[in-house]
């Protein structure tokens, strides 16, 4: 059954993402720096629990066959994503900040930042493209199951995870990235928790009784 607390379980790093970016400073300088830095650091562990909203309707032992497979590649993806991600932050993020606030006062910015920059979008960009592999995998392994109820998450998700790639967290559009991300996980948590489990067939499984076969 869904649950209060499951669904802010799926919904909290999104929804404290989002509340993040609004607080985010718009652009690096030496003002802005030892706020950059420590708003990256306080994140470094938030970002890789966005993969919570896949984990969770994914939460069991995969069996062979396609949605199995699914399930573990979606896994991977959200693993990829994790690493990959944390260190667009690590980078653009705590050594940018950190080398921007203490060059020197007459020395020009641009060169100090730009090649961190470079090297955390493509890092950045391969964590968001693994996570959107991640979301269509999930839809994979979870519609055999679930059907056309898990699609209108995936839709979602889709969307929010192709904004990602460009967006980070900045406001405005960022923000609405991860308000994006949190609504649809919670409608993939609901597509994938409010259908009849079913049997290797595909078939409802009913619960047995006092009539019942047992199985």
């Amino acid at each position: 059954m869904l649950t209060i607390r499951s669904v802010a379980l799926v919904t909290a790093a999104p929804l404290v993402l989002a509340a993040a970016g609004i607080a985010h400073p718009h652009g690096l300088s030496r003002s802005t720096a030892s706020d950059w830095t420590q708003l990256h650091i306080a994140l470094l562990p938030v970002f890789p629990l966005l993969t919570v909203g896949l984990l969770v309707p994914l939460w069991h032992r995969p069996r062979l066959g396609l949605a199995g497979f699914a399930t573990v590649v979606a896994w991977a993806g959200a693993f990829v994503y994790a690493a990959f991600y944390t260190g667009l932050d690590a980078v653009a993020g705590i050594a940018a900040g950190t080398a921007v606030e203490h060059v020197g006062e007459t020395a020009t910015l641009g060169p100090v930042k730009r090649p961190l920059y470079d090297m955390g979008e493509a890092l950045g960009q391969a964590g968001a493209y693994a996570l959107i592999g991640a979301i269509v995998a999930t839809a994979v392994a979870l519609l055999p199951k679930h059907g056309a109820r898990i699609l209108p998450g995936t839709m979602v998700l889709l969307a929010a995870g192709w904004s990602f790639v460009d967006s980070h967290i900045f406001w405005p559009r960022g923000v609405w990235t991860m308000l994006g991300f949190a609504l649809g996980f919670a409608l993939l948590h609901w597509g994938a928790g409010s259908s009849a489990p079913t049997d290797g067939a595909g078939m409802p499984r009913h619960q047995t009784g006092d009539h019942g076969t047992g199985g």
